[in-house]
Parts: C-alpha cells; structure tokens; sequence
C-alpha cells in the first residue's frame, strides 16, 4: 500500500496531527532531525508557561496518548514503523529536557572554562554570567522544592 504522507493525510484524522509531530513528520528531509528539533523549540516555550511538576503531567500524559496515535497512523499508513512518526522522538527528548533543562543552563555557566573568561574583561559582563548562572540553578531546583515549604 503506497500512501502519501502529506499535509491531507495529516489533516484526516487527530492521530494522525499527533503521530507526526504538528507537522514535522512531515519534512521531506529528515523526518526525526526535524521532530528533534520541534521537540527542543517546543519544550523552550512550554518550559515558559509550566512548572516543573505541570511539564512532568503534561509528559506523563503524552506518552499514552502518542502510543495512541502512533499505532492509528501506522496502521493508516499500512508500515510497522514509519519513519515520519516522530512522537517518539518528541516526548523523548521532552523526558530528557524537562529534569535537565535548567541544570544545563547551570553547568554551562558556572563551570569551568565558564563563559565568564570569553565574556569579556568587564566586571559587568562577568556579573552578567554570574546571574545567568544563578538564575538558570535556581530555575532547575526551585520547582522541585518549592512544594515543600
């Protein structure tokens, strides 16, 4: 069975939206590359609007779901595994982000060679870095305490 996987396809049915990506499994180019990259952009803004604990309900809840819709494109689609169903490759890279987002934005800026040596040598530029790193530690480890206090 030979389907065209274009934007009608994806239109046709809410899995198929899901399955591949919003539209990114859509790319003639590198179907997983492009879904990786929505994945990273996507959680960017995501991680503007929710919490720590709403990002872990929000992925937790993805999974299901992308199973869902992964196994109804699949079978629409009439292949096992179609490379232009990057849910996967979204909600993994979700999962990776969303405890290591703030904690590499962290380690950039706080270790060794730290941007502070390439900032520049103004003491102001150095105070830049100096808050970026503070902000982005205290980014990653607020939301997991902040419900105890």
């Amino acid at each position: 069975m030979n389907i065209a996987i274009d934007r009608r396809f994806m239109m046709r049915h809410p899995a198929h939206v899901i399955a591949l990506g919003f539209g990114a499994g859509l790319s003639l180019w590198a179907p997983g590359t492009v879904g990786t990259l929505w994945a990273w952009a996507s959680f960017a803004v995501l991680h503007l609007y929710f919490d720590a604990i709403q990002l872990a309900w929000l992925i937790g809840l993805s999974l299901p779901l992308g199973w869902w819709s992964s196994t109804v494109t699949a079978r629409n689609l009439g292949v096992s595994d179609p490379g232009n169903i990057v849910w996967d490759e979204i909600v993994a890279f979700w999962l990776v982000l969303w405890p290591s987002f703030g904690l590499l934005c962290c380690f950039v800026f706080s270790t060794p060679p730290s941007p502070a040596r390439w900032a520049g040598p103004t003491d102001c530029s150095k105070a830049l870095v100096g808050a970026l790193a503070l902000a982005s530690c205290s980014m990653t480890w607020w939301p997991l305490f902040a419900p105890c206090w």
